[in-house]
């Protein structure tokens, strides 16, 4: 018999009601045990923990250290908890190589040595020896132990973009990077024009070519860094701790400016652990920001947020003060929305944070040990 349009209005409104309470619930379910996250780490070596606890009395399986701090004994300590040790690696701000190279310097679109933004020194990224000497560093790393994975840090243009107000100048533009720029790009530059005249012809005719271009001088590093690992420690994951902003965030910058194309990278990174500083980048108030710009990635990747998938989301989230302070009672919800899907890992910036503030290791910890599943 055929429903009268009041009827099928109510099973429909019946039907939605089912909906609701089902994805209520549903939502409650993940929020109290999020079985999606498979890493709770901190960075920043081992915290101080209290006499007689261990990191799995803090729901922690995971630790990141620099580069320098990879030891064999460090990382079968570990293995034999069941935490796994991941390798921070700066990739462009080894400024102690300036000192031996100062040709390796940045230059600026005036055509002259472009001064280190707020103190952040970057270097030239078409510089053969610097390059040779960072991938050497990193073969390295690699060798020491068996480390589960290597992130790559710094990796973008000379600037200092940590910060709520960013700077970041525009570089490099020294020779061989113009030079290399024109041989690739295909670019006719009028001739006669004196170095800041030639730059500043390149960003006013070509920026899109010059934009391409640097993203794919950084990337080529990244594909490079692959290939060490695939060699070299083959099991471990290749991630990267990068800038938290969206494609139109600053008016493009992330790729305008600091040169990071994720999208490109892609072909060759595990792990994009997203930076979303709350405290540090003007959102205090608003952890909620976290979880907004973790979604902004899911959709620049096409991430799922399955924890099979080639590219994870495993953000590093601030609990240290760092801009502004940080209140322990701030902690579960900067918590929560940096373990909301596709987020399919999380860890914390950073140890000294905690160590200096031992209450907020104990609320880090209560987190953790309530979305434990191992």
């Amino acid at each position: 018999m055929r429903k009268s349009f009041g009827e099928s209005m109510l099973q429909t409104i019946r039907l939605a009601l089912c909906l609701f309470v089902t994805m209520a619930l549903s939502i409650n379910l993940r929020a109290d045990e999020r079985p999606w996250i498979k890493i709770r780490g901190v960075y920043g070596g081992m915290p101080n923990l209290p006499q007689g606890k261990t990191l799995k009395d803090f729901g922690i399986n995971a630790v990141w250290v620099g580069s320098g701090g990879v030891r064999r004994d460090l990382v079968d300590s570990l293995h034999a908890q069941g935490v796994k040790l991941f390798a921070e690696f700066n990739t462009m701000h080894d400024s102690g190589y300036l000192k031996e190279q100062p040709d390796a310097a940045p230059v600026g679109i005036d055509g002259k040595i472009c001064p280190a933004p707020d103190g952040w020194q970057g270097v030239c990224p078409t510089h053969p020896g610097y390059r040779r000497q960072r991938m050497d560093a990193f073969r390295e790393t690699l060798a020491k132990a068996e480390v589960d994975g290597i992130w790559l840090d710094y990796h973008h243009s000379h600037a200092s973009w940590e910060q709520a107000v960013p700077n970041m100048p525009l570089s490099c533009f020294c020779d061989r990077c113009v030079r290399q720029f024109v041989e690739s790009s295909k670019v006719e530059i009028p001739k006669g024009l004196n170095a800041e005249d030639r730059n500043r012809w390149i960003i006013a005719n070509k920026k899109s070519q010059w934009v391409n271009w640097r993203c794919d001088v950084f990337t080529d590093w990244v594909r490079e860094f692959r290939e060490i690992v695939d060699k070299t420690r083959p099991k471990a994951l290749l991630g990267t701790f990068h800038n938290p902003w969206s494609p139109n965030d600053y008016d493009g910058a992330i790729r305008d400016l600091l040169a990071i194309d994720l999208k490109a990278q892609a072909r060759y990174i595990d792990v994009f652990s997203i930076m979303p500083y709350h405290a540090r980048f003007g959102h205090h108030r608003d952890p909620a920001w976290i979880s907004r710009q973790v979604n902004d990635l899911r959709t620049l990747l096409g991430n799922r947020g399955d924890a099979a998938e080639r590219n994870q989301i495993w953000p590093i989230v601030q609990l240290a003060d760092w801009g502004e302070v940080v209140q322990t009672e701030q902690i579960k919800e900067v918590m929560d929305h940096g373990t909301r899907q596709p987020s399919a890992g999380v860890t914390i910036f950073h140890t000294g944070g905690l160590n200096q503030h031992p209450d907020r290791l104990e609320e880090l910890g209560k987190f953790y040990r309530s979305i434990a599943k191992d």
